[in-house]
């Protein structure tokens, strides 16, 4: 495997641990203002980006690669109101994306098909992420300031459940 390739897959499982601390950072702010649903949904997207930096790990490990860890970074945060959180999980998701294309570009640059298919699946994941987090804003801008919308919002997201992803690798 090359080298920057390689380097960038081993660079994107911390870039995913670090998503999962920042989405926990969320679902811990929402539990803190007593939005269960959101708190909910916040921890499961929080299971899905650990479980994204272990297909990393494991394509790294079944392709003989070293993996190697970094220091995962505290999210800085300045949550302020019931917005916030869903507004930076929309900025974060988009630079998870140029980071997945950046992985892409290299591989493509070198000819490593085999981590261009598996990284098409991280590729529609991240348009999913997206137009899940543009979901959210737009759902908490037309019911965020009606508490009983509110409510029926945070219901509705208290019922998502948890889906291990199903990726080959």
């Amino acid at each position: 495997m090359n080298q920057k390739v390689r380097d960038l897959l081993n660079d994107q499982i911390n870039k995913e641990f670090y998503s999962a601390y920042l989405y926990l950072e969320f679902s811990n702010y929402y539990a803190e203002v007593g939005l269960d649903g959101f708190e909910n949904w916040y921890r499961i997207q929080a299971q899905e980006e650990r479980d994204h930096a272990m297909l990393f790990y494991q394509y790294l490990l079944n392709n003989d690669q070293k993996v190697t860890f970094e220091a995962i970074a505290k999210p800085d945060c300045d949550l302020v109101d019931n917005m916030a959180p869903l507004q930076k999980a929309f900025e974060h998701e988009k630079y998870v994306t140029s980071l997945i294309n950046d992985i892409y570009a290299a591989a493509f640059e070198v000819r490593d098909f085999r981590t261009m298919e598996m990284l098409n699946w991280f590729v529609n994941e991240q348009g999913e992420e997206e137009k899940n987090a543009s979901d959210m804003i737009t759902k908490m801008e037309l019911f965020g300031t009606d508490p009983k919308s509110l409510y029926m919002l945070n219901n509705e997201l208290k019922s998502r459940v948890y889906s291990a992803p199903s990726l080959v690798l």
